[in-house]
């Protein structure tokens, strides 16, 4: 844990009683505040109070007895209408802030120099500091990986010279930590994403810039237009920038040749690291992960050799691009994260012979982006509330039959698979949509695929 201490003696609110909102709580308390919790959910407020956290209704609430409102990063701070707490701070000019600001501000106060990484980027951030944390820990430094992905912020070991944390950062909680300023800011690429929360996609584009324009040094993938400029911008402040690049090779910065990582400088290139054959590490999105990774890594001082080997023993995430197990020649993946359609594009274009299951709760980007892989695509199976608008898209492009549910989608996927003479054909579970209409998250919706692979009696690769 890391005891929050610039609010000792003073009342802070605390909205949002999920583990982020518990693991606040608990540090405010360490560091003297006393802490005043609240939460919509009944189920949440229970579990708050279980772990002696003290309650009270924030709409009935006193604001002028507070000093800060620390808001989890769920709940709407500006779209599509403030939440009626964070109306009430604004009312009484209190701060609405949230815990990775709580973390930048503590580590400003112990140990500024404490080595920071933080990612951000629409899609592949958790493989990012995934990736990151585990060549850290294959190199013998001391690493604490949390934020967005893993454990919350404020209940990782303190900030230390000798520690390296590495944050998983989210555009909500971007936008509640203005005082964040990691020693090494990456961006991996920007699209439409979160427009609900943040109201225009200029809007989230802006947030999402925070990030490396802060850092000491900015590492940007520069695929996408946008994160491009970007780059621009923090080099025209006068601040360092490193470009990395999956599509082109560069002068200056990272690039990949096939599957090599190279590095430019001054217009010559050497060889970083090969990604060729790494499963956990299969298709560009990945070899661009790998590739911010490795500049990250570089700039902390990490020898290349240790890099090298950090990508080669990395075995991958849960629900990303996840190779759960075979039947026979057929492999089963589950991308439940894949939740919008640029996410599942990056799992499209990884494989050919797709049986692909997609559908859930559809998002506003829909999959007509994804036409030009179509034709990766066997036959699609579709799920949940998406189901008519996808065979709208499909229709005419795709081969499809409309599933229903996961289990229903899975027998067909495979039964069809089976049948297919490709050498390797792919089941594939990456939805283009949220889990909600069937699921409490796409966690569980990936869980369940993964029963589902061992109950038709796969070969089952173990977890990560």
């Amino acid at each position: 844990m890391i005891p929050v201490s610039g609010f000792e003696g003073r009342k802070v609110a605390v909205f949002g009683l999920g583990a982020s909102g518990i693991a606040t709580a608990n540090a405010l308390a360490a560091g003297g505040a006393q802490p005043v919790g609240w939460d919509d959910s009944e189920a949440a407020r229970s579990a708050a109070r279980a772990a002696g956290i003290g309650l009270s209704n924030l709409a009935t609430a006193d604001w002028s007895a507070f000093a800060a409102l620390i808001l989890a990063p769920g709940v709407p701070l500006t779209h599509p209408a403030p939440h009626r707490v964070v109306r009430l701070a604004e009312a009484a000019a209190v701060p609405v802030i949230g815990d990775v600001e709580l973390f930048s501000r503590e580590r400003l106060r112990r140990a500024p120099r404490a080595p920071l990484v933080a990612v951000t980027g629409t899609n592949g951030k958790s493989t990012t500091v995934a990736l990151i944390a585990h060549i850290l820990e294959t190199s013998g430094r001391d690493g604490a990986l949390g934020g967005n992905f893993g454990p919350a912020v404020l209940s990782l070991p303190p900030p230390s010279p000798s520690r390296t944390h590495v944050l998983e950062c989210s555009s909500y909680q971007i936008e509640l930590a203005p005082s964040l300023a990691p020693t090494v800011g990456a961006l991996l690429n920007i699209s439409p994403d979160h427009i609900d929360r943040h109201g225009t996609f200029e809007r989230y584009v802006e947030i999402k810039s925070r990030l490396p324009k802060a850092a000491e040094h900015a590492i940007v993938c520069v695929d996408d237009p946008r994160s491009a400029l970007i780059a621009d911008h923090v080099e025209q402040a006068g601040e360092e920038v490193t470009r990395v690049s999956v599509r082109n090779p560069l002068a200056d910065g990272f690039w990949l040749h096939g599957e090599t990582i190279m590095h430019a400088e001054a217009a010559a290139s050497e060889v970083v690291a090969d990604v060729g054959g790494i499963v956990s590490l299969r298709g560009p999105h990945n070899r661009a992960n790998a590739a911010v990774a490795t500049a990250v890594a570089l700039r902390l001082g990490i020898r290349p050799e240790a890099v090298s080997a950090g990508l080669k023993s990395f075995p991958g995430l849960q629900h990303r691009m996840e190779e759960v197990g075979r039947i026979g020649r057929t492999i089963l993946v589950n991308d439940s994260k894949a939740t919008n359609a640029d996410a599942a594009a990056r799992a499209l274009a990884s494989f050919n012979h797709i049986y692909w299951i997609v559908g859930g709760r559809p998002k506003s980007d829909g999959i007509a982006a994804l036409d030009s892989l179509f034709p990766r695509v066997a036959k699609a199976f579709l799920i949940g509330e998406a189901a008519d608008e996808f065979a709208r898209t499909m229709e005419g492009r795709v081969a499809y039959e409309r599933s229903g549910t996961l289990e229903k989608a899975f027998a067909a996927a495979v039964a069809a698979a089976i049948e297919d003479p490709a050498a390797e054909p792919v089941v594939l579970l990456s939805p283009a949509a949220a889990s909600f209409d069937q699921f409490r998250n796409f966690g569980e919706r990936g869980d369940r695929f993964r029963q589902l692979a061992a109950e038709h009696g796969a070969v089952m690769k173990a977890s990560p």
